[in-house]
């Protein structure tokens, strides 16, 4: 996916813009600063537009963080967050705060980010269980095999600390989404992905061991 021709969401992160561009007055918030930017961006300005999304950036990241996403994902956020604010960058009201427009578009983007990872995390889990929990029914041997493993599966799943336990089975063995799962338990989604992650890592490493 990429913006419209000429223009791109990263490009002018990195660039200087001239200083004619909607020269801001020194008694402007920064909120109202790229309020103008924006305003003026609105109007054709493609120079404004391009320091009103290079300024947007930290805004994004900031309000992903605080939606829970990882540090190593943020800059999916900043790339679909900046690629749906040209799309509806008609909609905005200028006289409204810039800040809080586009915070609201970072954390729906942030979310999205969320619950396609959780979506991601759960089948990771139903794949690497799927054997111990579907046996061939038409073969006795593999079906006593499968149980045997199941068993233990559930022994290990039953050693983890609590955290990991508890991300397993509700990510993983009940196919919750991270949402669900962090409603659930009350823990915020952060703390599920790693949690999840680290038992992963120690299921693996003890099967493998056994193996």
């Amino acid at each position: 996916m990429s913006l419209d021709s000429g223009l791109t969401p990263w490009a002018s992160a990195n660039q200087s813009v001239p200083a004619d561009v909607a020269a801001a007055n020194d008694s402007e918030s920064p909120d109202q600063r790229r309020a103008a930017w924006m305003a003026a961006a609105q109007a054709g300005d493609r120079r404004a537009y391009e320091k009103v999304l290079a300024d947007s950036v930290a805004l994004i990241r900031a309000a992903a963080r605080r939606q829970g996403v990882a540090q190593d994902h943020l800059d999916d956020v900043v790339q679909e967050t900046l690629i749906t604010v040209h799309r509806v960058r008609h909609t905005y009201d200028p006289t409204r705060s810039y800040d809080a427009w586009l915070s609201a578009i970072a954390s729906r983007r942030a979310i999205d980010a969320l619950r396609s990872r959780g979506r991601r995390d759960s089948r990771e889990v139903h794949d690497d269980f799927a054997l111990d929990r579907h046996p061939d029914v038409d073969d006795a041997s593999a079906a006593v095999e499968s149980e045997q493993r199941a068993q233990r599966l559930r022994a290990a799943i039953a050693e983890l600390p609590p955290g990991q336990r508890e991300a397993v089975e509700q990510l993983g063995l009940r196919e919750r989404s991270l949402g669900e799962t962090a409603e659930l338990t009350g823990r915020n989604t952060g703390a599920l992905k790693v949690n999840l992650h680290r038992a992963l890592k120690a299921l693996r490493e003890r099967f493998h061991g056994e193996s």
